[in-house]
């Protein structure tokens, strides 16, 4: 009796184990994200797009906000911090590359999977955890230029003070729930609430605060 070769290669894939069956599901999940959002999303699709089936997925990612939210992070780049020659510059710059990209599609799956996860400390930690990694490096690397600058106080050099300005765009969209910020909200979350704070960080409280 002759075996069907497609029969055999559909038994290779499902005895594929470890990190190799974990890429597989990895990739297609990367797939069914950019084609459809977290909306389209569903664990079958991702099974038979693998070439595996829900139980091998469910034992490494227990729903589908899980899975979702790690092929997310596949998808996400960190966005080198810009050089413009001034903290001003470098931080309208550095908000503006992240409104473009909360407004583009790959960012409507990140707000898509912020609000699956409703208001569950434990769903929301891992995406609070993807978008802290990607914003803080960035934000730090200017602000480490600007004190050398003398721009900035280095008590600014803190990953919550440094992340203010992400962390209030963040908000317009999750908050407010805007398809994109408008230049002028970006300019007034700069000059109103970000420079004031790094610059004032390290003041001497009982002394006014110069300029």
């Amino acid at each position: 009796m002759t075996g069907n070769p497609a029969g055999r290669q559909g038994a290779g894939q499902t005895r594929r184990r470890g990190a190799a069956l974990e890429e597989a599901i990895l990739d297609a999940a990367v797939a069914e994200l950019t084609e459809a959002g977290y909306a389209g999303l569903t664990m079958d699709g991702v099974a038979a797009r693998a070439g595996t089936n829900k139980n091998a997925i469910y034992r490494r990612w227990p729903n589908r906000l899980a899975l979702g939210t790690a092929a997310y992070r596949r998808l996400s780049t960190a966005v080198p911090a810009p050089d413009t020659g001034s903290l001003r510059g470098d931080a309208l710059e550095l908000l503006r590359r992240a409104n473009r990209h909360w407004s583009s599609p790959l960012g409507g799956i990140l707000r898509e999977l912020i609000a699956a996860a409703g208001g569950a400390a434990q769903l929301l930690a891992p995406l609070h955890e993807l978008s802290a990694e990607a914003a803080a490096a960035p934000w730090l690397t200017l602000l480490g230029r600007a004190v050398a600058r003398g721009e900035a106080a280095p008590e600014a050099l803190h990953p919550r003070v440094a992340t203010v300005a992400i962390v209030l765009l963040r908000n317009e969209f999750v908050v407010r729930g805007v398809p994109s910020a408008p230049d002028e909200v970006l300019v007034e979350i700069v000059d109103e609430v970000y420079l004031p704070l790094v610059r004032r960080r390290g003041a001497d409280p009982g002394r006014p605060p110069r300029g």
